[in-house]
């Protein structure tokens, strides 16, 4: 155990993934600390965690998914803690270059690397979706400059160019309530938007570190099918923009849901 870095692996009802998700957080070239949270425990969680040797940390108060964030994030004790999403993977060398990035930069509020998504059992690295966000997001690779307000609201003022699972947080640089609030899809972005007003760095790792899996039965796709996402992400656009601006701006982002699809 160290007093570094901890995954938190965020576990809802019966995942199929859950199993992959766990089996890559442990199997990191920097040993880590790993914990699951749950709002849903059940029998399938508890086998696995018995598994292979992991705690549970239950949250009795379901009060929606946001709350669940801010649970798990505030599960860790130690100074680097990361919520990994039950249906995601993340590679060898994520906690690694997390921490290091961590020492090059102690006051970061989060730090992140780019992603690639696992689409029917491969790898996508590249895709119209994944060019956009790491387009949005080359404000943040000059680090010095990655603490400016300006750097930061610009790569969330056209879109969440921000992928919520390859997020770590800095604990001592994010306040308890990052998530809270009654959105279904749209709460990480709402999370970066709050965080992108405090002192601190948004620290970018210009490299895919993890994956982030595309399927029907995600809860982002359930969401997008709702229509939810699109009324979530006017809301979260009027915080940026004026909001005939922002109108405009979400029916264009809307497009990119189609690349939720599976295919």
């Amino acid at each position: 155990m160290n007093d570094i870095h901890t995954f938190v692996v965020l576990a809802y009802k019966e995942s199929l993934f859950l199993e992959c998700c766990i089996k890559s957080v442990l199997d990191q070239s920097l040993k880590t600390n790993v914990v699951i949270a749950t709002s849903t425990p059940n029998d399938f969680i508890t086998k696995l965690a018995k598994k292979y040797k992991l705690d549970i940390i239950v949250n009795k108060e379901r009060k929606g998914i946001g709350y669940d964030f801010d649970f798990a994030v505030n599960a860790a004790n130690t100074k680097l803690v990361t919520v990994a999403h039950q249906d995601d993977i993340y590679d060898h060398t994520y906690a690694e270059e997390v921490v290091n990035a961590y020492k090059e930069q102690k006051e970061s509020i989060i730090i992140f690397p780019d992603y690639y998504e696992i689409r029917n059992g491969e790898n996508v690295y590249k895709n119209t979706n994944l060019k956009i966000k790491k387009f949005l997001l080359r404000p943040l690779k000059n680090h010095k400059k990655a603490n400016k307000k300006s750097k930061k609201r610009k790569v969330l003022k056209y879109g969440d160019a921000i992928s919520c699972p390859s997020v770590t947080f800095v604990k001592k640089n994010v306040p308890k309530e990052i998530f809270a609030c009654d959105l279904k899809c749209n709460i990480d972005w709402y999370a970066w938007e709050k965080l992108s007003k405090r002192e601190g760095y948004f620290y970018y790792i210009n490299k895919p570190l993890m994956g982030h899996r595309i399927y029907g039965g995600s809860t982002t796709t359930e969401i997008i099918n709702d229509n939810k996402r699109t009324q979530e992400d006017y809301f979260i656009l009027c915080k940026f923009w004026p909001k005939w601006i922002a109108k405009i701006i979400a029916k264009v982002y809307s497009l990119s849901e189609k690349s939720n699809n599976v295919k």
